[in-house]
């Protein structure tokens, strides 16, 4: 089980998951896991923190020089299931519930090693989740990590991913 997913750049993988457990030890967990996946570029890790606190954190490290340096995105996950159709639906059900009912949505699927079809998975979740779509400014986001035989669910406001090019571009401003 997993709880964060993290990029990087190709071939530095290593160096993302030695950044990602020195800072989650920073953050106040000694005793998280991470694990390299066949995946080039993409690291997940299982910490006993709040990932949307880890996001937080990581945002606030970026302006120490060289605290990040590696990781590209990070990215919160709430619930893990088999990569299969129903148990995604369900997932989603659960978490979306927390979407308030006049505000907007966008699903946002990434898929890496999978055979599921996006606009299957996009038309099944849409079905479930009764708010309004909006695909460029949505207020909530239903993200999808399907790797391989399992799916990474969340459902966040747009801000609560971390993106280290975000987030120095936004120290340079």
């Amino acid at each position: 089980m997993f709880n964060l997913i993290a990029t990087t750049y190709r071939f530095r993988e290593e160096d993302a998951y030695d950044e990602l457990l020195d800072l989650l030890e920073d953050f106040g967990d000694p005793n998280a896991e991470a694990e390299i996946t066949n995946v080039k570029g993409l690291i997940i890790a299982s910490t006993r923190l709040d990932p949307f606190y880890v996001v937080e954190k990581l945002k606030s490290a970026v302006s120490e020089p060289w605290k990040v340096r590696y990781l590209l995105r990070v990215i919160p996950i709430e619930t893990v299931v088999p990569a299969v159709l129903e148990d995604i639906r369900l997932a989603t059900i659960k978490l979306s519930s927390k979407i308030p009912e006049d505000k907007s949505f966008r699903i946002t699927i990434e898929k890496r090693h999978s055979q599921l079809h996006s606009s299957e998975l996009i038309d099944v979740i849409a079905d479930e989740v009764k708010r309004k779509v909006d695909l460029d400014n949505p207020d909530w986001v239903v993200m999808v990590q399907i790797l391989g035989s399992e799916a990474g669910v969340s459902v966040f406001e747009p801000d609560k991913i971390f993106s280290s090019e975000i987030e120095k571009r936004k120290m340079g401003d």
